[in-house]
């Protein structure tokens, strides 16, 4: 059973999910040193989980190592995440991307429905005892257009809400297509042409060191005269002083803004006394609904992470779709067991690794595949973790070659994966080929050899002339050690030539048994492997 620290409010299905599965701890309202003492001191902790405020960097990973591989963050964003940090650790991130989509999305029509009908101000003026209908004349949204800047899940929920409104809707993304925006009912422009456009300007994208200061004071002196901003997306991307003089200017008519570049909102702020703006305390996510949803999505991400399987939401390693995932996830364990077993058959060393994906499977992603098999192969011969989070980087900075290639050929199977090692100026020093049969994994091709063994558990593999009589004298050496043989192999290379057979055993073969089989007459190679 792993256990699971959780240091930030999170909903209380979310817990429930963790508790009925691991030992859960809630710990809230530590100090950045209670919580440094809390991960390097004790047990350890297989999980952390965090919200929005909690520091994730070097120096916390450092205090969990050796135990810590997951976090989870009950969040959309991860600014507060050291992404690389925890790369390099091999402790996976986890997110919840889909949970507060429609709370984000209601709390922006919210946003600018109040920014246009000047609904706070009203609000004010009437406690006030003032009656200002005419000054505080408002604008309708229907035939305006709104400038969507990042069309994800939660861009894409505002653009169908605002088309609701009959609104025109544009927008820029530099990773989508025409064809994906206008499936969004949207239009793709760029970020100039969105600029001079947009009645209404509103931000949806994660911040990163390239959507940091993205609407920074040129790109907000760009704007249409009389437009009105948002941001309920993240602090930062927004250069709040800059909004916060183009306010002053009359240039822009309105802001609203939930998300600041310091939270909870520092009191010297420049947008603190700036006109014509509605601050709210980072509500985008805070709805009931919004808030169980990300707690439960968060917690199933975090114990599949902790069963060995990379969820759909990790968000630094190659993760499969949810559609695609039943089908290709078998063949993830494939290329890992495959590494494991070259590996421990290979004869040389090697600095080079070659994967092809046949049949079915070279249509999909298979990105898992090549971290798994990655892994397979590191994860015995270094000191530091090795997993699909950080193999890609282990095998870089270890100097390996890592070479990938489809085709569409794989018969007799649907789908194929073969692995060779090697070094790349040489031929490849072996090369076995892999598929699945009713999900586990089966070896399907060794060194020119065509075999169906499962690859699992204790297996005596040998090579040996093709004549009567050794395989008998195996099966007896075997059985006189007390050993059981659960299923027996045998492949032909051609007749009177040489054969191989692979025993899986349900007992380890010791030394002197494996000393007696190379010793049996016709035997050209005995070793014994290991496979999880």
């Amino acid at each position: 059973m792993a256990r699971i620290l959780v240091v930030e409010p999170v909903s209380q299905p979310g817990i429930d999910i963790l508790a009925a599965a691991h030992e859960t701890e809630v710990r809230t309202g530590l100090q950045r040193d209670e919580l440094l003492h809390c991960m390097s001191h004790g047990d350890g902790w297989d999980a952390l989980i965090v919200r929005s405020q909690t520091r994730v960097d070097a120096e916390l990973l450092k205090a969990a190592a050796p135990r810590l591989s997951v976090v989870g963050v009950a969040s959309v964003g991860i600014d507060r995440i050291d992404v690389e940090a925890a790369t390099r650790a091999g402790v996976m991130i986890v997110n919840a991307p889909t949970g507060n989509t429609i709370a984000a999305a209601e709390h922006t029509m919210a946003m600018m429905l109040a920014l246009v009908r000047h609904i706070p101000e009203a609000d004010a003026s009437i406690r006030r005892g003032e009656w200002e209908r005419t000054r505080l004349t408002g604008t309708e949204l229907r035939g305006k257009t709104l400038g969507i800047v990042g069309l994800g899940k939660i861009g894409k929920a505002v653009a169908r809400r605002a088309i609701g409104f009959e609104m025109r809707v544009i927008a820029s993304d530099p990773y989508l297509t025409d064809e994906q925006v206008s499936e969004a009912g949207a239009r793709l422009v760029g970020l100039p042409e969105l600029l001079l456009r947009s009645d209404v300007l509103t931000v949806h994208t994660p911040l990163s060191a390239q959507t940091s200061g993205l609407l920074g004071r040129a790109q907000l002196e760009a704007t249409k005269p009389g437009a009105y901003v948002l941001n309920v997306a993240r602090g930062g991307i927004v250069d709040e002083a800059a909004l916060a003089d183009v306010l002053r200017s009359g240039h822009i008519a309105g802001a609203a803004v939930d998300v600041y570049s310091a939270e909870p909102m520092v009191a010297d702020n420049p947008l603190i006394g700036a006109p014509n703006l509605i601050l709210t305390p980072h509500l985008g996510a805070s709805t009931t609904e919004a808030q169980d949803r990300v707690g439960t999505e968060m917690a199933e991400q975090v114990l599949m992470a902790l069963s060995g399987v990379t969820p759909p939401h990790a968000v630094n390693a190659p993760a499969l779709a949810p559609e695609t995932g039943p089908k290709v996830r078998p063949y993830v364990e494939l290329g890992r067991r495959l590494a494991i077993l070259a590996r421990q058959l290979a004869p040389d060393a090697f600095d080079t690794l070659s994967l092809t994906y046949a049949g079915e499977l070279a249509a999909g992603d298979c990105a898992p595949i090549r971290t798994a098999a990655i892994a397979g192969i590191l994860e015995a011969v270094t000191d530091q973790r090795v997993n699909a989070v950080n193999a890609d980087l282990v095998a870089r900075e270890r100097g390996m070659t890592i070479r990938e290639e489809r085709t569409g050929s794989s018969e007799p199977w649907a789908s194929l994966v073969q692995l060779s090692v090697g070094t790349s100026d040489a031929a490849p020093i072996l090369t076995l080929a892999g598929s699945t049969a009713h999900g586990r994994p089966h070896l399907a091709g060794l060194g020119g050899f065509a075999i169906d063994a499962e690859l699992t558990g204790h297996m005596l593999v040998t090579r040996h002339h093709d004549r009567p009589g050794v395989v008998g004298s195996v099966g007896t050496l075997l059985a006189d050690a007390g050993i059981n043989i659960s299923s027996l192999e045998l492949s032909r290379m051609s007749e009177h030539g040489e054969a191989m057979m692979f025993v899986s055993v349900d007992e380890p073969v010791d030394e002197p048994i494996l000393d007696r089989i190379r010793a049996t007459d016709g035997m050209v190679e005995a070793r014994v492997v290991e496979l999880p």
